[in-house]
């Protein structure tokens, strides 16, 4: 194995900050044999094909498939545009942030590995047309991945009808093939129709695999691939992860240790966790990690059928600049939170700080070091200020941000929230409390069949001007 990521998680010990605050070795010791039993059912779905998300790192024809895709059209557009919400967005978003430049749209096209990429994830109508402005000229030099597994959801598809009318408008109905690349159902849903009948290329969302847990399937992989991320390094990342997180020894699983810490603080009411990375490239896995952690674990039911309202509550922060904007709630608050940061050992780039202004002693002893350094010494300092007022504290490491090591994140995660929704007696796989807000939006927009809720709706949204001030 290549270099691994790590969790240290002394800092969330009652030794470092004390028995109120802190959990006892003996804690982790009480929960030895169950976390063994949970982690041997868990492997056990596995190996019974159950959990189809933790079999994707071994899919050499997918992502071979994903592969020659992606070279056959990298070099015919200008412009990749993914269509998708949620799991079909975030996902994406996250691995260009993470692997690619910075600034990579902004980059000439000779210092791009692939198009321009934009994931529209949001039906935000400034935004989109925006968007559209953007384009404008282009259209024959950009391709459309649309992601959705149905082809239903309200956004995605009304982002895919403008898209669609425009290119048939402005093009021809005959080069709506060229231009739009479809991810969903392999084998049924009104996408999967919509795309047979128009001949679109197409790429699978995995039966069984939720939009959460479908990175490391063709709705990440295809446009990570497009842009030139090393997909092959992703999956090799999350093999490796796999074999670490299949252990049923508590101490060599750092999944088993995250869920057990993050379980057992919400026992003890730190029922927000907070995820901050030092690190702008892995800002979006933030983003990625709410969506698993909330929509897996923020459940009314246990498995048994009994009322629960369980849900710890993931926060997203950003090391330096939320030093500057919530460490003062997270130090003198509530104690009522558990902080994971995310700390890289080796940046891409150093970036020396020269020594100039030598003679202003107040900034003179930053010449010399490097940003590099400034960063990861902020974080030493924020945890050190951290455990000072008691609040618990668990590191990963990254050695280096690469594809091999984003990609044992991701797993990494994923298997904790497996490991999670066991210890909470959860189903973690379902999402119930989505469809209601997705059926009202079918009824607000005159969807046929959904008419019934809308007249029930109509009182309980019409506006009292009473309360308007």
């Amino acid at each position: 194995m290549a270099d691994q990521i790590k969790l240290y998680y002394k800092n969330v010990t009652a030794d470092i900050v004390g028995q109120e605050h802190g959990l006892s070795l003996d804690q982790f010791k009480y929960y030895t044999d169950q976390i063994a039993q949970t982690v041997n059912s868990i492997n056990q779905q596995v190996a019974d094909g159950k959990l189809p998300f933790r079999r994707l790192p071994y899919d050499q024809q997918m992502v071979q498939r994903t592969k020659d895709v992606a070279g056959e059209m990298r070099g015919r557009y200008d412009n990749l545009v993914v269509l998708g919400i949620g799991g079909s967005a975030l996902g994406n978003i996250a691995l260009q942030t993470a692997l690619n430049h910075p600034f990579y749209n902004l980059l000439p096209s000779d210092r791009r590995a692939g198009p321009k990429t934009f994931v529209m994830d949001n039906v935000d109508p400034v935004q989109f047309q925006g968007l559209l402005d953007l384009l404008d000229g282009q259209l024959d030099r950009t391709l459309f991945n649309v992601v959705s597994k149905s082809g239903e959801t309200a956004e995605t598809a009304s982002q895919f009808l403008i898209v669609r009318n425009l290119i048939r408008t402005r093009r021809g109905a005959s080069k709506l093939a060229e231009n739009i690349i479809v991810t969903t159902d392999p084998a049924s849903g009104t996408l999967r129709q919509i795309a047979a009948r128009d001949g679109y290329i197409t790429l699978a969302v995995p039966p069984g695999v939720g939009g959460r847990f479908s990175v490391l399937s063709q709705v990440g992989l295809f446009s990570a691939a497009m842009c030139g991320i090393d997909i092959e390094g992703l999956m090799a990342g999350a093999r490796d992860m796999d074999q670490r997180v299949s252990k049923t020894e508590l101490v060599e699983n750092p999944a088993a240790i995250f869920a057990l810490i993050q379980y057992l603080f919400y026992g003890q009411g730190k029922t927000l966790s907070v995820m901050m990375p030092y690190s702008y490239q892995l800002k979006d896995l933030s983003d990625w990690f709410r969506q698993l952690w909330a929509e897996s674990l923020g459940k009314d039911k246990t498995l048994d059928g009994k009322p629960a309202q369980i849900g710890p509550t993931p926060i997203k922060a950003l090391g330096t600049t939320d030093q500057h904007s919530q460490v003062q709630l997270y130090r003198e608050g509530l104690n009522n939170k558990v902080f994971t940061f995310l700390e890289v050992e080796k940046f891409a780039s150093q970036c020396p700080i020269p020594r100039e202004l030598e003679q202003v002693e107040s900034i003179a002893y930053l010449g010399g070091k490097s940003l590099e350094k400034l960063i990861n010494n902020e974080k030493i300092a924020t945890e050190y200020a951290l455990v000072a007022s008691k609040r618990p504290c668990l590191t990963i490491v990254f050695p280096e941000i690469s594809a091999y090591c984003v990609g044992q994140f991701i797993y990494m995660l994923e298997t904790a929230t497996s490991i999670a929704g066991s210890l909470f007696n959860l189903n973690t796989y379902d999402q119930p409390a989505v469809e209601l807000g997705k059926q009202a939006t079918f009824a607000l927009m005159e969807r046929a069949g959904y008419e019934e809720l809308a007249k029930k709706m109509a009182a309980s949204i019409q506006r009292d001007k009473k309360f308007l001030v």
